[in-house]
């Protein structure tokens, strides 16, 4: 095909994209915005955030409830396993408690466990992100599943085992309701978004960011991967969008084969975190590479007015892995992912992170935890 021939296709699969976004064919650019983080971040107090002794604790997203109080959505599985691959086979969520925003937080209750490998999502529940649909609560999430028995050393669970390997290629996104934060949850048979042949998803997809917009309708940003060659039989790790009528209706993927940020082939992101306000839609992400930020999994900020063309913050450099506490003492976190902004009456009030001490990289940290950051007005 022509380079002409693909200019023309390009065209036209944008202007669908955005005829399904309910969005003007012709565009304005949505222009650069300063970063709404940048020189905000309180200092860290070492008791905020949510942590449990005997477990990893990953990702966590949170929602003010009817009575004023903080609910965390966020994982967990037994540290008597390693951090990593264990997440893809035993992870389940979990709901904590708070007063304030950055806690500390109590752990109240499993909400997600698991419910067997018949199931898509019977063996591992992971990546929560929690959002309101009129008057039902909305948690988003990834779930897998195998075959095999329930893991009993942890010599089981090396990154190169059949647990980590079915465990990957199952991972899918799906969806469970409930009339209060505090439940009971409705889990469904199905994903809502599952793989497709021949696309950048065809592997497995997971890292929900969903966007309830005001007219019902909804947008998800996600992760996905293709199959690849050889052993983890994955490809390089792609955004995508995908969009639905309403929570009810069936969600379609609008790059079927041109993933976001295709035209960047240096750099890779995931942890998508979506949002938007009067002036667009903005999307947080942690820099794969380092080569968008200059710093290895800090970061970067995209805004658009139409979901499908992004800029990046001229700030280029959303946020950190180095963060100051209390005490003065600044520390370079070995992990720093999954971030979540909570908003208050259209401000972000505190940032929440997944986060892991040691020099980096899964196999060095000695605990994990999610960690809260309020954000000075």
């Amino acid at each position: 095909m022509s380079q002409k021939q693909n200019s023309i296709l390009s065209a036209i699969r944008r202007a669908a994209l955005l005829s399904m976004l309910g969005c003007s064919v012709s565009l304005m650019s949505y222009g650069q915005q300063n970063n709404p983080f940048h020189g905000k971040m309180e200092k860290v107090k070492y008791s905020n955030g949510f942590a449990m002794e005997d477990y990893w604790v990953w990702c966590g997203s949170v929602m003010k409830d009817e009575q004023g109080k903080y609910q965390l959505f966020a994982s967990r599985w037994p540290k008597k396993f390693p951090f990593h691959p264990t997440w893809m086979v035993a992870s389940e969520i979990v709901r904590a408690e708070a007063e304030k925003p950055e806690g500390p937080y109590e752990f109240k209750e499993v909400v997600l466990p698991a419910r067997g490998p018949q199931y898509w999502d019977g063996r591992s529940t992971h990546n929560p992100s929690i959002t309101k649909y009129g008057n039902k609560y909305v948690l988003f999430y990834m779930g897998s599943t195998h075959p095999f028995d329930d893991p009993s050393d942890a010599e089981q669970l090396g990154v190169n085992s059949v647990y980590a390997t079915v465990g990957r290629s199952n991972k899918r996104i799906g969806i469970a309701t409930a009339d209060a934060l505090t439940g009971p949850w409705t889990r469904y048979d199905d994903p809502i978004l599952n793989t497709k042949p021949n696309t950048f998803y065809s592997f497995l997809t997971s890292n929900p960011a969903p966007l309830i917009r005001k007219d019902g309708s909804v947008l998800l940003i996600f992760k996905g991967r293709s199959y690849g060659q050889k052993y983890p039989f994955q490809s390089k790790q792609r955004i995508g969008i995908a969009y639905a009528k309403s929570i009810q209706d069936t969600f379609s993927v609008l790059n079927h084969n041109l993933p976001l940020f295709s035209d960047q082939e240096y750099s890779e992101f995931e942890d998508p975190f979506l949002w938007e306000d009067e002036g667009g839609l903005h999307l947080l992400m942690k820099d794969m590479s380092s080569k968008m930020t200059g710093e290895h999994h800090a970061g970067v900020l995209f805004h658009s007015s139409d979901g499908i063309h992004w800029e990046m913050d001229k700030d280029r450099k959303a946020y950190s892995r180095t963060l100051t506490f209390e005490d003065d003492k600044k520390i370079i976190m070995g992990q720093l992912e999954r971030p979540f902004v909570l908003f208050e009456k259209g401000k972000p009030v505190c940032m929440f992170f997944a986060t892991m001490d040691g020099k980096g990289g899964f196999e060095n940290g000695t605990k994990s935890w999610n960690i809260a950051i309020p954000l000075i007005d």
